[in-house]
């Protein structure tokens, strides 16, 4: 898969070259970031008790579900088929930028998706808070 020339500007100058990719824990998407993101989520996770479940499941997600991948000279990535497959992408994928994220989406899954959060975000426009307009 080629990732766009606009995402990966955003990893370029992290402590490696190319994505860590990983099954969502909240949408059917593939998330994707840089090493620098997936060790400030580590931080995050090294919050909970070192023996609790809740610290167990996240680092089982988070680790043992990502796969780094650098990219080739073209910009693309060779997702893996598990990715691949729980996220249900076939030939044609749709990015979305997520500030140090980027997700992976089946396009109909997506716009599915994006009508539910228009949705969410009418009817919880009023709890955004701060000075931009």
């Amino acid at each position: 898969m080629s990732i766009p020339a606009p995402f990966r500007l955003v990893l370029a100058g992290q402590q490696s070259e190319g994505i860590v990719a990983y099954a969502s824990p909240i949408n059917p998407c593939i998330e994707a970031c840089g090493m620098q993101r997936l060790m400030k989520s580590n931080q995050r996770i090294e919050r909970f008790d070192p023996y609790s479940a809740e610290r167990d499941a996240f680092s089982a997600m988070l680790f043992g579900d990502s796969v780094q991948m650098g990219f080739d000279t073209e910009g693309r990535v060779m997702l893996p088929p598990q990715l691949v497959a729980f996220a249900k992408l076939k030939e044609q994928v749709t990015i979305v930028g997520k500030g140090e994220i980027f997700e992976l989406w089946e396009p109909k899954a997506f716009a599915d998706y994006i009508e539910r959060a228009r949705k969410t975000v009418r009817e919880k426009r009023a709890e955004l808070k701060g000075d931009a307009p």
